[in-house]
């Protein structure tokens, strides 16, 4: 359990710095190389700046051992750490409800067609539309 919302977002890139270090030796072994460093995007100043900077002990001491695996691949070079603004995640429209401009704006990134605001359905009945 966390006990801060900058713990929870550092376990959570602690653990896509482990998914990345898998990846990244897997395609090394397979020959593939200059991957890094790989850019870990983060909405959380505080987090980034726990990553960048390994004497940042008083507001670590709570954050057990095995998170402190960012830094390590951070000083090693394999990660690089980067803001960006809560409204330019992409994976924003899969964690909560957006206003309507954000999430058209998300959709059309991501090369999806809005749905349409009305709940009702369609449904295909002897190859005919009947609206619900």
């Amino acid at each position: 359990m966390s006990k801060s919302s900058s713990e929870a977002e550092y376990r959570a890139m602690s653990q896509a710095a482990l998914e990345v270090t898998w990846v990244v030796t897997l395609l090394e072994e397979l020959g593939i190389s200059s991957l890094k460093p790989v850019t870990l995007h983060c909405d959380n100043q505080s987090v980034i700046h726990i990553g960048k900077n390994p004497v940042f002990h008083e507001r670590t001491e709570h954050i057990k051992i095995d998170c402190h695996f960012t830094r390590d691949k951070v000083l090693e070079g394999l990660l690089q750490l980067s803001y960006m603004p809560t409204n330019k995640q992409l994976a924003n429209i899969l964690t909560g409800i957006l206003p309507s401009p954000e999430q058209n704006t998300i959709l059309s990134k991501l090369e999806m067609v809005p749905h349409p605001s009305s709940l009702r359905g369609v449904m295909k009945t002897n190859n005919k539309l009947v609206r619900s």
